[in-house]
Formats: structure tokens, sequence, C-alpha cells
């Protein structure tokens, strides 16, 4: 037990059930796809459950591209459209973009403010985040993904949840408490999603982010490869896995 009624559940600590389960769900990520590479298996499956999903994206991904031709304001708006069309694949209606400069991300006042307003206007009962630390899997500790991810777990404990956080934000936005966080994690998860019914479906949405694949086909075998590795333990065809917190 962290302190003032923050847990961390250990592996196996955990089993939901439909009366404790989170109805609302908030996926907050660095850039466009991904969400989709490390939970778009689980959010396809909340959404199937019937689970009210959205996204926050915090950067325009205005850098991710090799391409000498392509100018950073042409690519954020290709990104943006890209996002939207993987999100409806996977049934999220609600992307919400915070526009910040692609790989410049800083844990600023102004960052924590807006994830924090996020929070308060979706209302989630879970958070879904990016890890905070750096693992020996370069491509998931992404400068921006360890940034926004700490920046998350900030802001759902305690900037989201106290009133005197961001005065400037209230009325309109309340104080929101959320009551779990799921960070992305491949070290000794607490938890191992099946997602093998909703595979295709993941890859589906994946797919709508073409301008980031030259090899789509060598994309495909790579993410079945690692969320096979991932679910290998619990006889899972495949999965994702994730670190669980708990605020009580």
């Amino acid at each position: 037990m962290l302190s003032d009624g923050v847990q961390n559940k250990k592996p196996g600590g955990y089993r939901g059930s439909m009366a404790d389960r989170s109805e609302r769900v908030l996926v907050v990520t660095a850039h466009p796809d991904d969400s989709e590479f490390g939970a778009g298996g689980t959010v396809a499956r909340f959404v199937k459950e019937g689970r009210e999903v959205a996204y926050c994206i915090v950067t325009n991904g205005n850098k991710g591209s090799s391409d000498r031709t392509m100018t950073p304001e042409r690519l954020a708006g290709i990104r943006a459209e890209e996002q939207r069309n993987a999100a409806r694949v996977l049934g999220v209606e609600r992307v919400t973009f915070l526009g910040y400069p692609d790989g410049e991300v800083e844990d600023t006042r102004d960052l924590r403010r807006d994830v924090s307003r996020e929070i308060r206007r979706f209302r989630p009962d879970l958070v879904v985040c990016q890890n905070p630390n750096r693992t020996y899997n370069l491509g998931a500790s992404h400068r921006d993904h360890r940034t926004v991810g700490g920046v998350v777990i900030d802001c759902v404990y305690p900037l989201a949840r106290d009133h005197l956080a961001f005065p400037e934000l209230m009325p309109e936005f309340e104080p929101h408490k959320v009551r779990e966080i799921y960070v992305m994690q491949w070290n000794e998860p607490h938890i191992v999603n099946d997602i093998s019914d909703v595979i295709d479906l993941k890859l589906k949405a994946l797919a709508c982010h073409a301008s980031q694949f030259k090899d789509f086909a060598a994309v495909e075998a790579r993410v079945r490869e690692r969320n096979k590795e991932l679910g290998a333990a619990r006889g899972y065809a495949y999965a994702e896995t994730f670190d669980r917190i708990v605020i009580q």
C-alpha cells in the first residue's frame, strides 16, 4: 500500500468481476498509434464488453516520418486522421488531441493541467497509460512515452482529484477520482489480458497508421510475435500486459 490510499496490485492479486469492473476508460498516450500498439486488443475487448472508451493523444506526431518531402504541418494532419480511423476500427468514437510537438514533451504545468482537464472532462473509472520507466524495450521507452506516462499518473493522483489543483479549471471541470490505472508493462506484469479473439482487429486498427509503415506485413509479423510472447505464460495465443494501480 502506498500513501493516501494508492495500492500497487501484485501479479495474480486481482480477479475482476462484472460488479467492480470499470465502465468508463480513458487511454492517454504520447503519439498517434501508441494506443493501438500498446493496448489495441484490450481496447477492442473493452468496447465489445460494452465499456465506453475514449482516447487522449498528447502530441501531434509531427516528427514521425523519414520522407524528406514531408512537412511537420502536413504530417500532423495525416496522423490525426489516421488516429481517428484507427480508433473507429476499435469502436472508439471520442479522440482528443492536445497538440504538443512530437519529441519535445516536457513535464510542465501546462501539460499536467491539460491532462487533468481531460480526466475531469471524461471522468473515467480506469485510465490506461504508458510506462514512465525506461525498459529493455527501447521502442516502447521513447522519451515522450516515459514523460507522458509519468504525467498521467501524477494527474490521476492527486491533480485531477484535488479541487485546489488548477483552480482555473473550476467550475467547468470538477475534480474527479479515478479508481484504477493500467500501466503498459512487459516485464513481470500484474495483468495479462487475453486478446486472442481481437488480434486481427488490433492489426486492422494499426494498419490505419499507413504513414508510419513502409512494410506493414513485417510490422504485423512483429506484433503477432510480441503479443504471442506476452501470452505464452498463461497459455493465451496473444496477450497485452499491464501493471495495475488501485486508488482506494
